[in-house]
């Protein structure tokens, strides 16, 4: 096994991957990155690389690492900051995390993440647009609670790692969103490692370019 490896998917579709590659960068693990095409579901070439046959999976240390709230958990214990300090707040920002994690299915399926997408107006089913006014009240009541720009403080937590390809889903599809949710929206693309991944992934070869979500119904 390779001492350190961090397997994604296409950056400009893989919003679980953004989510573990964030938290690998925040905690300043290092990682070859090993980017694998996707092709709209689980391909050979990532059954081989990882052991449940999904992205994000982390090598690191001699340890296997899947699942993008695992990999943050695990890079947490590297570097504490990653959730904020109180024990109370830190508990919160879990459980922000773990909604997203387990949830927001209909927006998921109604609103793709696609870097470098614009389908305003689209998207917009009943259940997508649940999802998002939930989304919407976390997110107003975590930075009314700490002040923003992000929502445990002035800080990128990984709270903030979670919903970052909400973020992105945004700035894609562009529902209607109140001045609250896009200042955080704006402040959360903006930082240097989300920017970061962006430039990655519109250097990525057209080929790896999928129909489906290139197109979308």
């Amino acid at each position: 096994m390779a001492a350190n490896r961090l397997f994604l998917g296409t950056r400009r579709y893989s919003s679980w991957s953004l989510r573990g590659w964030l938290a690998v960068r925040m905690a300043g693990l290092e990682v070859e990155e090993v980017v694998i095409p996707l092709a709209g579901g689980s391909t050979p070439a990532v059954k081989g690389a990882s052991p449940n046959g999904m992205v994000p999976y982390l090598e690191h240390r001699g340890l296997r690492i899947w699942d993008s709230l695992a990999i943050g958990e695990y890079c947490a214990e590297i570097a504490p900051g990653l959730w904020p300090a109180d024990a109370g707040r830190r508990a919160w920002a879990r459980a922000v995390a773990a909604e997203m994690h387990s949830g927001f299915r209909e927006l998921r399926m109604a609103m793709p993440m696609n870097l470098g997408g614009h389908f305003p107006g689209r998207g917009r089913t009943e259940g997508s647009l649940a999802d998002i006014a939930r989304i919407e009240a976390l997110w107003a009541e975590c930075l009314a609670a700490h002040g923003g720009p992000f929502l445990f403080g002035t800080d990128l937590t990984l709270a903030d790692a979670f919903y970052a390809p909400v973020c992105a889903r945004f700035i894609t599809w562009e529902p209607e969103l109140s001045a609250t949710s896009r200042a955080y929206v704006a402040a959360v693309r903006a930082h240097p490692l989300v920017d970061q991944w962006y430039r990655d992934a519109m250097a990525e070869p057209m080929e790896w370019r999928l129909p489906k979500f290139e197109d979308p119904a």
